[in-house]
């Protein structure tokens, strides 16, 4: 099993968000099969699922910690970290890796000094490394919000991250 990357962020839920969590947690409580539906409520509500917001769920539904833990590390659909406001993925796809993808990766971690699956502290980016996206005839690619980088070498990352400065 792969190593768990939680984020250096702090958690800054607002009282507004905990207490609309804890009003649809009270109305799932006793309902069988409630802690998907709760889990993704939760991450509709923050954004994802840090361990503050795994034990509100814990707490309200009575649900050992180790169990929510485990769902959500288990699904891909739930996030322990927060995405950036620009969300970068970098696909590692057979023809994206053999093309170079590797070396984009490496470049992106150095230069924001995260790893995959991470957020910058300012939440300014967030990293991910994706399978085949379908786009092999411009391998190696990568993406940030949705627009696509073709062709990508790894010395063109500073002035493809230099385009997304605040």
């Amino acid at each position: 099993m792969g190593k768990i990357k939680l984020t250096s962020v702090d958690f800054a839920g607002t009282k507004e968000q905990e207490a609309e969590l804890r009003k649809m947690l009270k109305e799932l409580k006793g309902t069988e099969g409630a802690l998907m539906p709760a889990l993704q409520k939760a991450q509709g509500i923050y954004g994802y699922l840090p361990i503050e917001v795994q034990k509100i769920v814990s707490e309200e539904l009575g649900v050992p910690l180790e169990k929510i833990f485990g769902v959500v590390t288990f699904y891909t659909q739930f996030l322990l970290n927060p995405n950036g406001k620009y969300d970068i993925s970098v696909c590692l796809g057979t023809a994206c890796y053999v093309k170079g993808a590797g070396d984009v990766i490496e470049k992106i971690q150095n230069r924001l000094d995260i790893a995959p699956g991470d957020c910058t502290s300012d939440l300014k980016f967030s990293l991910n490394a994706t399978r085949c996206i379908g786009c092999c005839g411009l391998a190696p690619v990568m993406t940030i919000n949705g627009e696509v980088f073709g062709k990508v070498k790894a010395d063109e990352v500073d002035a493809i991250l230099d385009k997304f400065k605040d």
